[in-house]
Parts: C-alpha cells; structure tokens; sequence
C-alpha cells in the first residue's frame, strides 16, 4: 500500500455536493495532477462533515486544516500555498463568528470540540465506496467476534446490557426487540432497515448510509445472526440516490470479500442483503 505524505478530504455528502463539491474534486485531481503531486498526495471522496451551510469543505491531513466554501478556483491556491509549500491558505479557513478569529484546526472549531461521535464516527473521514477504509477503522471486526466467539443468545444479552434503545419516539430496547424476534417461531426471518425518514429536516439515516455504509451492513449482519434470519432489506426512499448508490456499491463489496452471502467467515451463517427503493 502507498505511503502518503498528506490526505485531502473533500466532502461528497448531499449538501456540499449541491454545492458544488464535485466540480471541487474534479480540480484537485488535474492539479495535483498538473504539479506532480498525486502519487504523494491521497485525494479522499468522504461523506458529510455535518457542517454543510459551509460546504463545499476540503480538510488537509495530517494538519486537520478545514476549509469552507472552497470552489473550483481556490484549489490551485490550496494546492500550491498548503501541499507545495506547506503554508495555510487563512482567507478559505473557518471563522469564529463573534470573535471573528480564523480557526486553523478542524478539532479546534466549537461544533467539532465536545462532539463524541459514535453512528457518525466515519462519516467525513473515511471514503464510503471502499470497504478497505471501513476495515482499517476496525470495520467489521464485530462481526467476526460474534460469529467466531459468541452464540445469539449471547450477543442478545450483550445489546440488552448496552441499553441501546431504538431512536423513535417509544425509545424501545433493540435487545429486547431482538430477543422477541429471536424466540419467535416461522420458518423464515427477515431483517428490515427502514431508512426512510418521515419527520421534516431529519438526515441522519441518509448521512450514515451516504458516509458509512458498511455500518449499516455489519449491524444488520450482527442483527440477523441474532434472531437466526438469513435474509434481509434495506428500504431507502427515491429522493436519497446517493445513499442508494453507496450501499448498492458496499453491498457489491461485502459480497466480493465473503462478507455477505453464504458461509460468512467459515462460520456456517448465511445472509443475504437487498435494497427496495421508495416512490
């Protein structure tokens, strides 16, 4: 694997890329291609930031720079002020809107400061269309404890001791939900991922299919092995088809690297994955 010197983020969720942010990708990879530079610099397609009133964002590693509003015509600046000569372009960084002080550092910034991610702790640095990026994070390695060490009713016990609940309005435990499932008699178990999101201004289902959804794929992967079901599908609304491309292509993935279909890692377990696309 190729050694970088420096990685440039470039935000591709929804909101940056109805602002542009593809135009914004398109001109880095000819400039650093123009300079010479994109052998030794890794250009990175990631999923939202969660700041999207300042997209298009470009952030630069392993500084942690975080650029707002970058266009097409910032990036040859960028390219020759940051990456060629390792100076921070101060007019494209973020700003305090009271004391009106440029933050440099993306974990600086007051939104970022306090956040704990945990959902969304890949969306925004990782590329959601390689499941090798997913992997490095320590994606999918749930999975392999589950299906190497534990029995269902094990990995029951262990989300209801979690106290995960279900994030709508009841709040209802997810290991109580499983173990229900579980128990229940049927000759076939289907595992559902309701991915469309009813109440206005809610993004959260659609920025984690868009930035990490392979995510989406371990914990139903866990889910079904649980409740003995071999067989699932995601329901993702028309209006999402970035979200749907991404999964389309993660799903493509898990299978090429054994970790959908038949025999998951050897383990005898089973599971197969479908998306139904909404009106």
């Amino acid at each position: 694997m190729p050694i970088y010197r420096a990685h440039v983020l470039v935000c591709r969720g929804t909101g940056c890329t109805a602002s542009g942010s593809g135009e914004v990708f398109k001109a880095f990879r000819e400039e650093l291609a123009k300079k010479g530079l994109d052998k030794e610099i890794m250009l990175v397609e990631t999923g939202c930031h969660g700041m999207c009133e300042m997209g298009p964002i470009v952030v630069v590693y392993p500084e942690g720079a975080f650029y707002c509003g970058v266009t097409p015509k910032d990036v040859p600046e960028i390219v020759e002020e940051h990456l060629y000569k390792g100076r921070l372009v101060k007019r494209l960084l973020y700003t305090m809107p009271e004391e009106m002080l440029k933050v440099p550092h993306y974990k600086d910034i007051p939104f970022y400061k306090k956040q704990h991610r945990i959902v969304l702790r890949n969306c925004g640095f990782i590329d959601p269309d390689r499941i090798e990026e997913y992997i490095s994070r320590d994606g999918y390695q749930a999975l392999a404890k589950v299906l190497t060490s534990m029995k269902p009713e094990e990995v029951i016990e262990e989300v209801k001791k979690s106290g995960l609940r279900g994030r709508g309005g009841a709040g209802f435990p997810t290991g109580l939900k499983w173990e229900f499932a579980h128990k229940a008699r049927g000759d076939k178990k289907y595992i559902i991922c309701n991915a469309d999101e009813g109440d206005p201004g809610a993004f959260m289902d659609r920025s984690v299919l868009e930035g990490d959804p392979h995510s989406v794929i371990e914990g139903m992967l866990i889910g079904a092995y649980a409740i003995g079901s071999d067989e699932g599908y995601i329901y993702c609304r028309a209006e999402y088809p970035l979200a749907i491309k991404r999964l389309k292509t993660a799903i493509a993935q898990a299978e090429e690297y054994g970790l959908l279909g038949d025999d998951i890692m050897g383990s005898g377990f089973s599971f197969h994955l479908h998306i139904k696309e909404g009106a």
